[in-house]
């Protein structure tokens, strides 16, 4: 086996290795974080860069052309839906009340909410 070959493939464990890890400190943060809001984040952010990396991985040991278009597709979608799932989410918490308001620096959604009605 070539040494770069080599070089790609322990990279390409590293990425998901770190990928995994960033996943795993997600799900713990949506464990322990106290609100919708807090979780919203942890559910997004972190899972989306640990998805990224993995992808990044898994890409470095594959290396072939379709399977680079699929894992590109997968980050993709995952970088559309992910902030606007998280988005919906937290804003329907707002809207069914469980949101603590005096928790919040900045409230502009209530501002727009009273102009509406």
């Amino acid at each position: 086996m070539n040494a770069w070959l080599q070089v790609l493939d322990m990279a390409g464990a590293v990425l998901v290795l770190v990928g995994a890890a960033v996943c795993l400190l997600g799900v713990i943060g949506m464990l322990r974080l106290p609100d919708v809001l807090s979780r919203s984040h942890a559910a997004t952010k972190p899972q989306t860069l640990g998805m990224l990396l993995t992808l990044a991985g898994v890409a470095l040991r594959l290396r072939s052309g379709m399977d680079l278009a699929t894992l590109a597709l997968i980050g993709f979608f995952q970088l559309m839906t992910s902030p606007v799932a998280a988005h919906l989410v937290a804003r329907s918490a707002y809207r069914t009340g469980q949101i603590d308001h005096a928790e919040l620096l900045f409230d502009e959604l209530d501002e727009q909410l009273t102009e509406e009605e």
